[in-house]
């Protein structure tokens, strides 16, 4: 997507694995499209099955939430490059399946790769990591994403603005999100102090 220097919209890459809370993907791809970034979706088979599950949606109408969206076994996809100029990249959610092979640097997919691609281009890699409790191996592998320069962010809710919905929680972590992604135009609830 040929961009001038003064135009240049974030390129955010949007994962979905098949770890329960699809709604954060669909949230952010939806608020993304409001913040006028430009967003590719890769998505794991499991990944369709929950949305369909948790949110009646089929492939194609989480597709349509994206700028451009890409087949997972296709590791030919400008996102498996570095020299795409993705700003950054998050699975949300992110299975622990999918962490495991991010941490070990095992690009068996798009997802995967792209993931690989995002940290070895020193950009940020958010994962939202879906599961409770955590194994030892769970903890490893968030440790190994760290100290690469990912960011594990699992998707907890803030209760200090005292949300009235589900929707809100996800919405206050979806900016939360987003701004972890760089995108200025994010506008997380803040603490003001008691």
């Amino acid at each position: 997507m040929p961009q001038t220097a003064a135009a240049v919209r974030p390129v955010i890459i949007v994962g979905i694995t098949g770890a329960s809370g699809a709604c954060y993907g669909v949230g952010l791809l939806r608020r993304l499209r409001e913040l006028g970034a430009y967003t590719h979706l890769v998505v794991t088979p499991a990944g369709v099955l929950n949305a369909h599950h948790e949110l009646g949606l089929d492939r194609s109408a989480l597709e349509a939430l994206a700028d451009e969206h890409h087949a997972i076994a296709d590791v030919g996809a400008c996102i498996a490059s570095g020299s795409h100029p993705a700003h950054a990249m998050v699975v949300a959610p992110c299975s622990m399946k999918s962490l495991a092979a991010i941490a070990h640097g095992f690009g068996d997919n798009l997802l995967t790769r792209a993931a690989d691609v995002t940290l070895k281009e020193r950009r940020r890699l958010v994962l939202m990591v879906r599961e409770t409790p955590f194994n030892l191996a769970h903890l490893r592998n968030m440790t190994a994403v760290t100290e690469m320069g990912g960011v594990i962010f699992p998707p907890l809710p803030a209760f200090y603005h005292q949300p009235q919905s589900i929707d809100e929680m996800v919405a206050d972590t979806v900016e939360r999100v987003i701004e972890m992604l760089g995108v200025s135009s994010s506008a997380p609830q803040r603490w003001q102090g008691l």
